[in-house]
């Protein structure tokens, strides 16, 4: 596809930064510990299609080009480095094969896995380059993950089989509520947060200095097959310690933070502070743009505090699931605490000003960083932003109305785009003054014009055009990641058409794990509420090996699930089957496979599974 090169103004705004370059502190620790890299650094399924490819970021060298924020180019070079380091002797991660790490930690027999990565077949050849240079024939005894996002389990089965863990031979642990919450966002939301995430890691572009260069936090997610294993241990209390093949862990449990279950460790042996997502080389994401539930500023500072307070003193090194460690007690606490400051300045100062009565995107615009934290190079903004953690500090507290009678109301776009482009003398006439605002740099209300053009004529050529062009620009300029993502994902849609959805998350394994009532709050979810408001239907569901039942009531266009006795009297159509039949039921939502034993009336059945809807996963987004 062809690009525009970045105009004067952009390369004027690349020049005239207070950015300390010259501080090369972060290459000398991502480059410390190095053992070896995988050569080629390109990762295949089984079916020879490519799930890794780090050797396309072998741009990533030399001066920034003026396509791209000098900063994000700094930050994206330090992120693509990759292969097998020391952390200390006894703790080694592999970096660069996912957008997250992996770590191993030797133990007196075997090895403890610390985030097994997105997928199967990264985390099995990350496994490969570690016992080819360390660990040998040693066992896998134990896999940790810190938190529920899918980049720190997805790829377990890369490291050991359901059937070890079921024998005991390796045992999984993980925080409190971990399996609840990693089903719930990979299924409830799953579709539309997959469909954004295209957007925001720009998985579907093209690498190099005029499209995707990384996304702040790694390169990009690997794009193989995602799995789960039920944890086996559940990490409740701060202060548990557990011992593994020789190796005490201590924990500090950190709900509410980046992920809604996430935990923080120490091994006393190694002198070693592990920090989940908590303290990574970037300010994080308070609310990811692919959409999540908004995270607590307030309890991620208060628990990186208690971090400090617990293990600093007693700690050689830091290390996370992204990015690369930090070594040295002084540096450590210098590191955490400025992690801390960050989430804590943001909640304090948004909720200071909204008190005094500035809205979400008010705060947002006038929003000033201190000195230190503006000018340290990993509390910058390259994965989340100030501009939209503020928003979210703010949508946590307020929500999504600013207040203003006139906002309460107002028409969706695609009926208000027409007005407003009434009211400017017709979409010709818009596109003229995008145009001008293109011209004089002012590419954010270039971009609000052609956005109201677009969704008056989403087929108007020289509005595609041109908003194309200035999302381009945008993308050049921003020194987020993920806003640059986005930007150009849009510009790439505008130019070529809807691209899709890149990967699914909501994969076999994933959903065989899912419970009864989890399964039926995801059919829940596809009741088409307006095709089922005359349906008044009770079913029962037998789970013959659980011994238990389960009544659907669909009314009103609501289905509630609830776990009683079965009663063929008042039931309309019983259904019963095996567990094993779980996934048959998450994946489709389908009761009438051979094996299932149906009693009564069966148009019943036929009539809830006439009122579900499918997700649609290639939904539009910058086009209506």
């Amino acid at each position: 596809m062809d690009h525009k090169p970045p105009t004067a103004i952009i390369e004027s705004a690349h020049r005239e930064h207070s950015l300390p370059l010259h501080d090369t502190t972060d290459f000398d620790d991502a480059d410390r510990g190095f053992i070896a890299a995988l050569s080629p650094c390109v990762i295949k399924a089984a079916d020879g299609r490519v799930v890794w490819d780090n050797d396309a970021y072998a741009f990533l060298s030399g001066p920034a080009p003026t396509s791209v924020h000098p900063s994000l180019w700094r930050q994206s070079t330090l992120a693509a480095k990759q292969g097998l380091y020391e952390v200390v002797p006894g703790i080694y991660q592999v970096r660069g094969f996912d957008i997250s790490n992996i770590s191993f930690v030797e133990g007196d027999t075997g090895i403890i896995v610390i985030d097994p990565l997105v997928s199967t077949e990264v985390a099995a050849a990350a496994l490969a380059l570690y016992r080819t240079h360390r660990g040998g024939d040693r066992p896998v005894v134990a896999v940790i993950y810190t938190h529920s996002h899918v980049d720190h389990f997805g790829g377990v089965l890369g490291v050991t089989t359901q059937a070890d863990v079921d024998a005991g031979k390796v045992a999984v642990l993980a925080p409190q509520g971990f399996t609840a919450h990693a089903i719930q966002e990979n299924v409830y939301a799953g579709p539309a947060m997959t469909r954004r995430a295209t957007y925001m890691y720009g998985t579907l572009l093209a690498r190099g200095p005029l499209e995707q260069v990384g996304c702040g936090l790694g390169q990009t997610p690997s794009t193989g097959e995602v799995a789960m294993i039920v944890p086996t241990v559940d990490i409740r209390t701060t202060g548990e310690t557990h011992t593994i093949d020789g190796v005490e862990i201590e924990f500090q449990m950190a709900p509410g933070t980046e992920a809604p279950a996430e935990m923080h460790f120490y091994f006393p042996q190694f002198r070693a502070l592990c920090m989940a997502e908590n303290a990574t080389h970037n300010l994080h994401n308070l609310l990811t743009l692919r959409g999540a539930l908004v995270r607590d500023p307030r309890a991620w500072s208060g628990y990186l505090t208690e971090a400090i307070d617990t293990f600093a003193d007693r700690s050689d090194v830091v290390f996370a699931s992204h990015h690369w460690p930090t070594w040295g007690r002084v540096r450590i606490v210098e590191f955490l605490s400025l992690q801390r400051d960050l989430y804590a300045y943001l909640h304090d100062q948004t909720l200071r000003l909204l008190n005094q009565g500035y809205t979400g995107v008010e705060i947002a615009e006038m929003f000033q960083m201190p000195p230190a934290l503006e000018q340290a190079w990993h509390t910058r903004g390259y994965y989340g932003s100030v501009n939209h953690n503020v928003k979210a500090v703010y949508q946590r507290y307020m929500g999504w109305f600013d207040g203003n009678p006139a906002r309460l109301w107002p028409h969706p776009p695609e009926a208000l785009a027409p007005r407003y482009v009434e009211a400017l003398g017709g979409i010709d006439r818009v596109v003229e003054l995008a145009r001008a605002a293109f011209g004089s740099g002012d590419f954010r209300w270039a971009a609000t014009l052609l956005d109201h053009a677009i969704f008056t004529d989403s087929g108007h050529a020289a509005a595609r055009e041109l908003y194309a062009d200035t999302l381009e620009q945008l993308a050049y300029g921003a020194e987020n990641a993920t806003w640059r993502n986005f930007f150009m994902t849009g510009a790439t849609e505008l130019r070529v058409g809807n691209v899709g959805t890149a990967t699914q998350t909501t994969s076999p394994t994933l959903l065989s794990q899912l419970t009864p009532e989890q399964i039926f709050d995801s059919i829940a979810i596809r009741v088409n509420g307006p095709r089922s408001w005359d349906l008044d239907l009770a079913i029962d569901i037998t789970f013959a090996d659980l011994a238990t039942n389960y009544r659907l009531t669909l009314r009103n266009g609501v289905l509630i699930h609830r776990r009683i006795a079965a009663d063929p009297a008042t039931a309309k159509v019983t259904v019963k089957l095996d567990s094993k039949f779980r996934l048959l039921m998450a994946a489709g939502g389908d009761f009438t496979s051979p094996g299932l034993e149906l009693s009564g009336d069966a148009t019943a059945l036929a009539s809830m599974l006439g009122a579900l809807d499918e997700a649609n996963p290639d939904f539009n987004i910058v086009t209506p």
